[in-house]
């Protein structure tokens, strides 16, 4: 989960550049739900709330109707 200005090139350094960590660890990542804002305060907000429980909750739903 993150806010970014490039999308596809979000899941490319996830995927293809990095090398070592978190992101490295979970790889490969594939995108399950996406929302565009016209502020990065507005992203960041949803962000934030993505992060707390109730928010992983939903993204843990959406993943289980998409079978993945």
């Amino acid at each position: 989960m993150g806010y970014t200005s490039d999308l596809e090139a979000r899941l490319n350094s996830h995927n293809v550049l990095a090398t070592k960590g978190f992101t490295v660890k979970y790889w490969p990542w594939i995108l399950v739900y996406s929302e565009k804002f016209d502020s990065k305060k507005d992203a960041l907000k949803l962000e934030r709330e993505l992060k707390s429980g109730r928010g992983r909750e939903f993204i843990w739903k959406i993943i289980e109707q998409q079978g993945l």
